[in-house]
């Protein structure tokens, strides 16, 4: 394969090869393995209620891992660098894709985030949160080597320009908060990571703060809180018991799940509230059938799990060998990370109910697929450069 150059002069070849990182390697085959248990375990009573079958969810799941395996393996064998050159294909094909969604997706819960692919339910926005760190991994690079990381309209208003059509077209076209947050925070990361000064993050943060309070004052009649249903999750988390068969039905039965569990769990399989007593609890509110089943000793492993997949993954954006390669593994961390911790912050009652899923374990094959494919672009790294512990 003949060698071609990258933006700074660099070879590099269209494929790579090389060993993986075994430390990574392992830690999400567990997650995923133990994902695709506790699927099984949380959805049977919902799948044979709903369609009289007690493995559909676990079939699907099941596909989507191997699927996702697959393409990561084979994904894994071309060269990052190839991502730089398309970022500008990157960019367009996703926002064309999420504004596209906004119009003829699927609604569901008052939301439209999916579209029907083949017969199978599509979320652009999971492939979308990859594709758009790759694209900022990108332009702040470009901005840090051409030595104007530091200015206030390179540094900071130049990657914030590009991340308002993102931030529009899934928050206002798709009604999707969850996604909007995690691209916002992990872009933000992005930015700190490159180089970008604090002072602009704090005078850029104090005026937006002080526009979108005087902005819900006005639209709320002197109030901060409103009446649209993000104001209600806040007051169902602030006292979920005040509407126990309404709004904090969810919460409740969360808790009451993870109470039960103890230390040690009721045992695999014999969790009662996900007997429909937890809404779609092999979704966002897996981790506590899981607390429920395998008690606080399961939520530690999970847990610990986790955390060994953000150490090792800072690890390689520390000695990634360009800044490109940093920004990617760093914002994939920090994607997954965020999520898991958001999660289960959500399931614990710590912070009001948002639709985030649990990376490996909550039932969706896009999402599934498209963090196997996101593990990709972190274990790539070491078949750069050999790193010791």
């Amino acid at each position: 394969m003949a060698k071609k150059k990258t933006q700074k002069g660099k070879k590099f070849n269209l494929f790579t090869k090389g060993s993986v990182d075994y430390i990574i390697w392992i830690t999400v085959m567990i997650l995923v393995a133990f994902g695709l248990i506790m699927v099984l375990s949380a959805s049977s009573p919902s799948a044979l209620s709903e369609t009289g079958d007690s493995y559909k969810y676990i079939k699907k799941q099941a596909i989507s891992a191997v699927l996702g395996l697959i393409v990561m393996m084979a994904c894994s064998k071309v060269d990052y660098h190839i991502f730089r050159k398309l970022k500008w294909l990157i960019y367009i094909v996703f926002i064309a894709l999420l504004v596209l969604v906004g119009f003829v997706g699927i609604d569901a819960g008052g939301a439209r985030r999916w579209i029907i692919i083949a017969g199978f339910n599509f979320q652009p926005s999971e492939f979308a949160k990859i594709g758009f760190i790759l694209f900022f991994a990108s332009i702040l690079s470009d901005v840090k080597e051409h030595g104007k990381m530091k200015t206030y309209k390179y540094g900071f208003i130049y990657p914030i320009i590009f991340m308002i059509p993102i931030v529009g077209a899934i928050l206002i076209l798709q009604n999707h908060f969850s996604a909007t947050f995690i691209i916002t925070v992990v872009t933000v990361v992005q930015m700190f990571v490159a180089g970008t000064k604090m002072t602009h993050f704090l005078l850029t943060g104090l005026i937006a703060g002080v526009c979108g309070v005087g902005a819900l004052m006005v639209k709320n009649g002197g109030s901060t809180l409103g009446t649209d249903f993000r104001s209600s999750r806040i007051q169902t988390w602030l006292d979920p018991f005040s509407d126990p068969t309404g709004d904090g039905w969810q919460i409740i039965q969360s808790l009451y799940a993870i109470g039960s569990g103890g230390l040690f769990g009721v045992g695999l399989g014999n969790s009662k509230q996900k007997y429909l007593y937890l809404p779609e609890p092999h979704n966002d509110f897996i981790f506590s059938v899981l607390a429920e089943e395998l008690g606080f000793v399961g939520c530690v492993a999970v847990i610990v799990l986790f955390t060994i997949f953000v150490w090792r993954g800072v690890i390689i954006a520390m000695r990634a060998e360009d800044n490109f390669g940093c920004l990617i593994a760093i914002g994939i961390v920090t994607m997954l990370g965020l999520q898991a911790m958001v999660n289960i912050a959500v399931v614990t009652g710590t912070i009001p109910v948002t639709g985030m899923p649990l990376p490996f374990f909550s039932y969706g094959g896009t999402s599934l697929i498209a963090n196997l494919i996101a593990v990709r672009n972190i274990a790539e790294y070491f078949k750069k450069r050999k790193l010791d512990d």
